[in-house]
C-alpha cells in the first residue's frame, strides 16, 4: 500500500527545494545547456537527485523515468514506474517567473494511477488519484464544460490566422500546468503539435482527466506511458464537448508536422 501523505510530503518538500534555488527570490542560479536550446540549472539537478531517492525508497519496486536521468531500459520490466520532470518550465524557472512546477507521476501499465504537482512559487499543489478525481490546494477540480470551440480559451503566446475565433488567456512556460489550467476550468483547450516526453505530461493529464476533462494526441488517441521511446506526437486536453471539433481543425496540421 503505497504512503500518500509520505509521498505529498516528498514532492511538496521537492517544491521547496526548487523554491529555495529560485531566482524570483533572488538567488543566483548555475545555467547551462544539456543541447542547444535546452536549457538546464542547478535546481533541476538537486531536485532530481532527492526525488529518486526519496520516491525510490517509498516504492523500491518502482521503475524510474525522468527528464534529468539518464534512462534505463529496466524500467520497461517493472509493473510500476515513477515518470519524474524535477523542474517543468525551466525557462520561466530561470527567467525568475512563476510559470514552473515540479510534477510527479505513478504510471502501470501505460496509465497514469497518480499524479503530483506542486508549484510553490504561485502556491498551488494539485493531486489526482485515478478514479478518485482530482484537486488544487484540497478543493476538487471540475473542468471546462464549454460546448463551442469558438471563443475557447487558450494558453498560447500567439494565434495562428485559421485560430483567430480562439481567445489567448496567460501561457505559463510550463506545458503541466497550461494542461491544468484545463484541469481547473481557467482554460478550455490545450493543444502541442510536436514530439514531447512522457516526464512533462503524465502526472498533468491524469490531473486533467480526473477533473473531466478530455484527453488524447493530436489525432484523438489515447496516450500511453513507460513505453520504450517515451515520446509521443501531440497533444490535446480540452473540455470534452469540443474534443472533437478540435481534432477535425487539428488533423491537417498534425498530418503534416507527425
Amino acid at each position: 500500500m503505497l504512503d500518500y501523505d509520505r509521498l505529498e510530503d516528498i514532492v511538496r518538500e521537492a517544491g521547496r527545494m526548487a523554491l529555495a534555488r529560485w531566482p524570483g527570490h533572488g538567488h543566483a542560479l548555475e545555467v547551462w545547456e544539456k543541447v542547444p536550446g535546452s536549457p538546464v540549472c542547478e535546481a533541476d539537478i538537486a531536485v532530481d537527485t532527492f526525488l529518486k531517492r526519496e520516491l525510490g525508497a517509498l516504492l523500491p519496486s518502482a521503475g524510474w523515468l525522468s527528464e534529468e536521468t539518464v534512462d534505463h531500459p529496466e524500467r520497461l520490466d517493472r509493473g510500476l514506474c515513477w515518470l519524474v520532470d524535477p523542474i517543468d518550465g525551466t525557462r520561466d524557472f530561470i527567467r525568475a517567473q512563476p510559470g514552473w512546477c515540479v510534477s510527479v507521476a505513478l504510471v502501470s501499465a501505460g496509465r497514469p494511477l497518480i499524479g503530483v504537482m506542486s508549484a510553490p512559487a504561485r502556491d498551488e499543489f494539485w493531486f489526482a488519484n485515478a478514479g478518485h478525481g482530482a484537486t488544487r490546494n484540497g478543493l476538487p477540480l471540475r473542468a471546462s464544460t464549454r460546448e463551442e470551440l469558438a471563443g475557447a480559451r487558450v494558453p498560447a503566446d500567439a494565434l495562428a490566422k485559421v485560430d483567430q475565433d480562439l481567445t489567448l488567456v496567460y501561457k505559463p512556460n510550463s506545458i503541466a500546468l497550461r494542461i491544468a489550467m484545463v484541469a481547473s476550468n481557467d482554460a478550455d483547450l490545450l493543444a502541442t503539435l510536436r514530439w514531447g516526453f512522457e516526464w512533462d505530461i503524465a502526472a498533468a493529464t491524469l490531473i486533467a482527466r480526473e477533473a473531466g476533462a478530455a484527453v488524447s494526441d493530436a489525432f484523438g488517441q489515447p496516450l500511453g506511458y513507460n513505453k520504450r521511446d517515451p515520446r509521443a506526437f501531440g497533444l490535446l486536453v480540452t473540455a470534452p464537448a469540443i474534443h472533437a471539433a478540435a481534432i477535425a481543425r487539428l488533423a491537417d496540421r498534425a498530418e503534416k508536422l507527425a
